[in-house]
């Protein structure tokens, strides 16, 4: 099932490079995607420690070699439906 509109939002704007618009909406979401889009954006943010709790709480393996650009996609998919990343 895809995920709310603002979600939906969410994965778009750190594409086009917006991590902070993404991060107010992903900090009052609970759900297991809005956490993994909440580590991408503090990766974004250059904030590793941070990315990687979020990452936990969205019980997502902490990618060994980071892929910005894979993850957003992934997310981007998954927010639309496409099935788990």
């Amino acid at each position: 099932m895809p995920a709310s509109a603002s979600l939906r939002r969410a994965a778009d704007l750190p594409a086009d490079g917006d991590w902070h618009a993404a991060h107010l909406i992903v900090q009052d979401d609970d759900s297991a995607l809005a956490a993994w889009m909440h580590g991408i954006v503090h990766m974004m943010e250059g904030d590793a420690s941070n990315a990687h709790y979020w990452y936990g709480r969205a019980s997502r393996p902490f990618p060994v070699s980071w892929d910005l650009r894979a993850e957003i996609e992934a997310a981007q998919a998954e927010a639309r439906g496409a099935g788990p990343a």
